[in-house]
């Protein structure tokens, strides 16, 4: 990217796609971890690793863009696309990155390799839920605090990454805790640190919530009197 050169790189077309579709949908800027994060830097790997989740919530669109799914041969209209044969098989989908970019934005729409719209993950939510295994109220951006721990270690079992610390790594938004990444440390020494430090914080939480705030408005007032208005709001 900096030197100008590796246009004819297979995987530029991705590059290329996201810049014309973010151009038809009228966004200034647009963000892909491929090219935009300078892995050289271990603080700058570090700080996007731990930030990402929220990169891609705070996102306007997110784009698939599905190399290995063609079109060209359909002679249905897209509605009627097969996609249990085509779109289930998606590498996509077996991708362990790929499951935050999947959860954390509210908008995610997929495209075909000749950047045909296939839809959004409202509108395949139902094919989405039959390939990942991963609940509609998770798919629509509930929080995902809501569903447990092995709740959320179920999604990622089957996916793959290259390096193998990233299938915990990978899970940092997903449990909302920030580590650093130690490349060759290991996949169990990775989970083990992602896991203490999620229960970390659910400890914690826990000793916050000895009480319910609601019960203890509701206690003074009683035995104290009314409160100032407003004052507790």
């Amino acid at each position: 990217m900096i030197n100008g050169t590796g246009e004819d790189k297979l995987g530029y077309e991705k590059i290329r796609f996201c810049g014309e579709q973010a151009r038809k949908d009228g966004l200034l800027y647009f963000w892909i971890d491929t090219c935009c994060i300078n892995k050289s830097i271990d603080a700058e790997l570090s700080r996007s690793l731990n930030s990402m989740f929220y990169w891609y919530r705070q996102a306007d669109k997110c784009y698939v863009y599905l190399s290995d799914m063609s079109t060209t041969k359909r002679s249905t209209p897209v509605a009627d696309f097969p996609w249990k044969s085509d779109f289930r098989k998606s590498k996509w989908f077996t991708r362990g990155w790929t499951l935050q970019e999947l959860l954390a934005p509210a908008s995610v729409e997929f495209f075909s390799r000749e950047r045909e719209r296939l839809g959004d993950k409202s509108s395949l939510k139902k094919q989405i839920f039959e390939i990942t295994n991963i609940p509609y109220t998770a798919l629509q951006g509930h929080a995902l605090s809501q569903f447990s721990k092995e709740d959320r270690l179920q999604w990622i079992q089957h996916r793959q990454t290259k390096r193998e610390e990233d299938k915990a790594y990978s899970l940092l938004g997903i449990f909302g805790v920030y580590i650093l990444p130690i490349y060759g440390e290991g996949q169990a020494s990775a989970h083990t640190r992602l896991l203490d430090e999620f229960h970390k914080n659910q400890n914690c939480l826990c000793d916050l919530r000895t009480t319910d705030p609601r019960d203890d408005k509701k206690r003074i007032e009683q035995t104290k009197g009314g409160l100032l208005k407003d004052s507790y709001s």
